[in-house]
């Protein structure tokens, strides 16, 4: 029987997400979720030791600060997958309707104003499926996870280890030819000013930039999850 691996996702879901208090207050119990459950190697877990310390020891604000600097001023560390595979493309928007009927189906509604491909809200999602359709899903966009885990170590931030957490639990190789034209275009991108950047891009001064601070209720949702694996392992 494949080892469950829900609480793991629903941590690294978390650590992906907008700092809020609730997360660094609590980090400790990300921590011990990430530990007990047993899907990721000792190894990898020290890798996600430095973000979690982190947590602890930085101020709220800097930690807020830092993971806008990485995820939202830059399209090459966009934590949209589908941006990765189809930017601005007609093909994302159907991509994003199919992904978000296919959650409708399996009953797992979206709560946030988050897009269906928002990488914490579909590590949430596959946190409610079986470790192996789970392990199918993460294994899909195996070549996105590796370019984002190249580039976060680029810059010697700690997020990337998460990045080689969820390559670990889909336990696939990334395609070479995916992966190629991926940094190629990385590489074209890095060539641009910020400004040509997002020349393009769509401003609304009225919408926060993270809608309730990321994902509510994540310690919850691993609480929850705590639970079910009890039950399923006195089962």
């Amino acid at each position: 029987m494949m080892a469950d691996m829900r609480l793991t996702l629903r941590a690294l879901s978390a650590l992906l997400s907008y700092p809020s208090a609730e997360l660094k207050e609590n980090i400790r119990e990300v921590r011990d979720a990430l530990q007990s459950e047993g899907a990721l190697s000792g190894r990898t877990l020290a890798r996600l030791e430095p973000l979690l310390q982190a947590f602890e020891s930085q101020e709220l604000l800097d930690l807020q600060a830092d993971y806008s600097e990485l995820f939202d001023r830059s399209r090459s560390l966009s934590l949209h997958l589908f941006e990765h595979v189809h930017g601005d493309s007609r093909e994302r928007g159907q991509a994003m309707i199919d992904l978000g009927q296919h959650y409708l189906a399996r009953g797992f509604a979206i709560e946030s104003a988050e897009l269906p491909d928002f990488l914490p809200l579909f590590l949430e999602f596959l946190s409610c499926s079986n470790p192996v359709e789970a392990r199918a899903w993460l294994a899909e966009p195996a070549h996105v996870l590796q370019a984002l885990e190249e580039r976060l170590e680029e810059r010697g931030s700690a997020y990337g280890a998460i990045f080689q957490a969820l390559l670990a639990l889909a336990r696939a190789k990334p395609d070479r030819q995916a992966l190629a034209e991926l940094q190629q275009r990385y590489h074209e991108e890095q060539n641009r000013t910020l400004d040509e950047e997002w020349e393009d891009a769509p401003v609304d001064f009225g919408a926060p930039l993270h809608p309730g601070g990321g994902p509510t209720g994540v310690i919850a949702k691993i609480r929850a999850a705590r639970r079910a694996v009890s039950r399923a392992t006195k089962g």
